[in-house]
């Protein structure tokens, strides 16, 4: 099987691999780079689990190909915090419980983190369609609704 020497930014930091041309995303970051914080979940692109930042913008790790991102810059849930601690998002997250089993919870907040970049005060309508496409089994989603306006009230009080 042929393979193909690619490099990716990811958190900030470039990291070589050698993948098959067919390697999803998804699995080059949780087995060959080790960050397991990119969940798969129903691996056809529907439930938003594998959600990460390429070069900003929220993609589906598992329908994206790592070779067609070489030389991108990926953002997984393991590269939001900052230096002194916990994303805005991240924090808002466990403040209003915006999660039950966490399964969800890593592409929850890559897509958050963008929503809120392009959108820093969102109505409750805009919450609801920039997270339409992350499904969660457990909440009732309204925490989540809940988690999106406090992670845009801490961004407001640290600008």
């Amino acid at each position: 099987m042929q393979r193909h020497e690619i490099t990716l930014v990811v958190n900030g930091s470039a990291r070589q691999v050698s993948v098959p041309a067919r390697r999803l995303l998804s699995d080059c970051l949780r087995h060959d780079l080790g960050l397991t914080g990119t969940h798969v979940g129903c691996e056809h692109g529907v439930c938003g689990c594998c959600t990460v930042l390429l070069d900003g913008e929220p993609v589906r790790s598992c329908l994206t190909f790592a070779v067609s991102v070489d030389g991108a810059e990926i953002t997984t849930v393991e590269g939001l915090a900052g230096p002194d601690g916990m994303s805005p998002v991240q924090r808002a997250f466990a403040e209003c419980h915006g999660l039950q089993c966490g399964f969800c919870t890593p592409g929850f907040l890559c897509t958050v983190t963008a929503l809120l970049r392009d959108n820093p005060a969102p109505s409750d309508e805009e919450v609801v369609e920039g997270i339409s496409g992350n499904l969660c089994r457990c909440t009732g989603y309204q925490n989540i609704v809940k988690s999106v306006h406090r992670a845009a009230e801490l961004m407001a009080e640290e600008a």
